[in-house]
């Protein structure tokens, strides 16, 4: 098992490699493109200054509190949307009959698809949310213990992993209805916006959803509570706000039995 993991390790490596040495043979497009992941960030982050443009508190947060869940939902989505976003494009490959190749090689279908479609000028989603972060995180209240300190990187791998799950989860979909990528927008994308702002301004069954169902709470929201000590949605004890990491782990393990499921299921075009 030792000497396969370490394998795939080796071919992710090339084939990311690969993949990185190709994009930079057209280093204009590639600096105008991770230029461009820049802008939309700081035009995501507009959004939310044009609000507090306009008023002193959203919710019940002040502004730096809302920057701080900005940053780091956002953080997490980038880091995600660089290493596992890629898995969404299985139907692709799905409809034009490469996946096999993929079922081939010494390793995993989700590293490979991940590794083939790598794009480094994605990081250009990460420059603005640690920005934003490296300004806000001085300007709010906090009691620095040793706790909320480790709080902070903990909190944006459990962001990841819930965002690379849903990510997982909606594509493995692709398997059996080929067309799922914007019903994966809708959760990714759509949830990286949510997740931007405090739940408190949106309605009871949308909070009960992101809090119970799709737990999205748990990428900025839930832990912000604690770092700010904000009351709890629905009365909920304070102890659910770290139970980020279990959620977390629930989700990967759910996401990687989905998605052996869908494997199983596949019939290749030859079939």
């Amino acid at each position: 098992m030792g000497e396969r993991s370490a394998s795939g390790l080796y071919v992710y490596r090339r084939l990311v490699g690969a993949r990185l040495r190709s994009d930079l043979q057209y280093r204009t497009s590639f600096f105008l493109f991770l230029a461009g992941q820049i802008f939309v960030g700081a035009a995501d982050f507009l959004a939310i200054a044009v609000i507090f443009g306009r008023v002193n508190s959203l919710g019940g947060w002040s502004v730096g509190e809302v920057a701080f869940l900005f940053g780091m939902s956002s953080l997490a989505f980038g880091i995600g949307d660089m290493f596992i976003s890629q898995v969404e494009l299985a139907a692709t490959h799905i409809k034009a009959g490469t996946f096999d190749a993929f079922l081939v090689r010494p390793i995993g279908t989700l590293w490979q698809l991940s590794a083939f479609e790598f794009a480094a000028r994605r990081l250009g989603r990460m420059v603005q949310p640690i920005v934003v972060l490296a300004i806000a995180l001085p300007r709010v209240h906090v009691d620095w213990t040793a706790t909320h300190v480790v709080l902070i990187p903990l909190t944006v791998a459990v962001g990841v992993a819930i965002y690379g799950s849903i990510w997982v989860l909606t594509s493995s979909l692709s398997f059996w209805t080929v067309e799922t990528q914007e019903l994966s927008n809708s959760f990714t994308y759509g949830g990286n916006t949510l997740t931007s702002y405090p739940i408190d301004v949106f309605s009871g069954v949308l909070r009960r959803i992101v809090i119970f169902v799709v737990p999205l709470a748990f990428v900025a929201y839930l832990p912000a509570v604690v770092l700010f000590d904000k009351p709890m949605p629905f009365d909920l004890p304070r102890w659910v706000a770290w139970l980020g990491p279990v959620v977390a782990a629930l989700l990967v393990a759910l996401a990687r039995g989905v998605w052996r499921l869908a494997i199983r299921h596949y019939r290749s075009t030859g079939s």
